[in-house]
């Protein structure tokens, strides 16, 4: 499988197919794809109000913005599960379709990832909207032995350029967060080696204890001269390791191959996993995906997409996000033409992060993500309604492979009925 790392995809090119060994086990379908659109949310929860998001619609403002060419979404059910703006729902969509709301107490990516495999989160992440306390920036320049700059919520790409030639004449890193929970450290390569930056890191990593525990510490290299700096593609992002076993950790256990594609190894700290991909944007994600449908016919692939939050979301790029969802609903057909009828394809999303410029926030925010599923050996047309929790995906999956998690409601007698 190329660009998937473990020792075991080498076997598996000259006939091994992982898991069960080719035993179905009364499974109602041998192989799952998850697709996860990160940040693609679909209408603001009844609980909005409590996170500051009242009236934020990701799918719906960007649907808004002019009429979208999403052909397969459409066809497996997205504008079934509610009106959007210039896309009609076909009478008989070939997929099952609902929304799922946030069960969990929190709207950020790592969040909506524990709860999709079965976690239910209580208490937020802390977030840091006046930059880090000065007791947490004490004992992170003492455990690196460098004074820090910045200290303050940032958009990355803006505060390189402005702390930028600073950092080049001091050596000192660039501490900054967002409106997520994340401790995230610039560096430019040569001043500080990138494994020396991801050193850093994993030291906050270490130093973030509750009540300062952020979801995600983030590794940001970068390069160039004075008013034209540019991030690289050695980010790392150092995860909170899942503090209870998740679906990828029951499934492993069980003997079902599971690979995880995009920023899915970093979410769960690589528990979980018998092969990943990283990636660097969504066209990648999708390549890795295909490639991983040619090589692996059994389990789970697991694939984020994360363009639509990393690079539009956050920055309010509301043309940005439409041409990534046309992108990814190109790439998404791809992957339906690969599938079988032993094959079920599950489309959700994590959160939401509406890049309308109406709404001021460049948070995540509080909103139903959709839900659809697709078999070439199914019906579809299937109104899964709203379920209660991220969860209902993982719970679904879980049965499918003869596993229970302990959060969540499964819809695959829903999806096998249709068959």
């Amino acid at each position: 499988m190329k660009g998937v790392t473990h020792a075991r995809v080498k076997a598996m090119g000259s006939g091994e197919k992982g898991g069960s060994g080719g035993k179905q086990d009364g499974r109602p379908f041998r192989r799952v794809v998850l697709l996860v659109l990160d940040s693609v949310g679909i209408g603001a929860m009844p609980d909005a109000a409590r996170f500051g998001d009242v009236g934020r619609d990701t799918l719906g403002h960007v649907a808004a913005s002019r009429p979208l060419k999403l052909p397969t979404l459409v066809r497996l059910g997205l504008a079934n599960i509610k009106p959007l703006p210039h896309l009609e729902p076909p009478a008989a969509p070939a997929g099952a379709y609902g929304k799922a709301a946030i069960a969990s107490n929190g709207k950020d990516t790592t969040t909506g990832h524990w709860e999709m495999a079965g976690f239910y989160q209580e208490h937020p992440f802390p977030t840091y909207p006046k930059g880090f306390p000065a007791e947490v920036i004490e004992k992170f320049e003492a455990a690196v032995g460098r004074k820090v700059l910045g200290n303050q919520p940032a958009s990355g790409t803006e505060i390189i350029q402005e702390l930028g030639e600073e950092h080049l004449r001091t050596g000192r890193p660039i501490v900054y967060t967002s409106a997520d929970s994340v401790f995230q450290v610039a560096a430019h390569e040569e001043v500080i080696p990138v494994e020396e930056l991801y050193r850093m890191c994993r030291v906050a990593r270490e130093l973030l204890v509750p009540p300062h525990q952020v979801g995600r510490v983030i590794a940001r290299p970068f390069v160039g001269r004075p008013g034209n700096f540019s991030r690289t593609e050695r980010r790392k992002d150092f995860a909170i390791v899942p503090p209870q076993p998740t679906l990828l950790d029951r499934l492993t256990e069980k003997g079902v191959f599971t690979c995880g594609i995009g920023k899915i190894y970093d979410i769960y700290c690589g528990r979980g996993l018998t092969a990943h991909a990283k990636t660097k944007n969504n066209a990648e994600g999708v390549a890795r995906t295909l490639a991983a449908l040619e090589e692996q016919r059994e389990g789970l692939l697991f694939t984020n997409l994360a363009d639509f939050d990393m690079l539009y979301g956050h920055r309010k790029n509301v043309e940005g996000y439409a041409r990534a969802l046309e992108e990814a609903d190109e790439g998404l057909g791809r992957i339906v033409d690969k599938l079988g009828p032993r094959d079920l394809l599950l489309v959700t999303a994590d959160h939401g992060c509406d890049p309308d410029p109406v709404v001021a926030s460049t948070d995540h925010s509080r909103e139903y993500v959709p839900v659809l599923a697709y078999s070439p050996g199914s019906g579809g047309g299937v109104n899964l309604g709203t379920r209660e929790s991220l969860a209902d995906t993982g719970q679904t999956i879980a049965e499918n492979f003869g596993l229970e998690l302990p959060f969540g409601t499964s819809f695959l007698s829903q999806v096998v009925a249709s068959r």
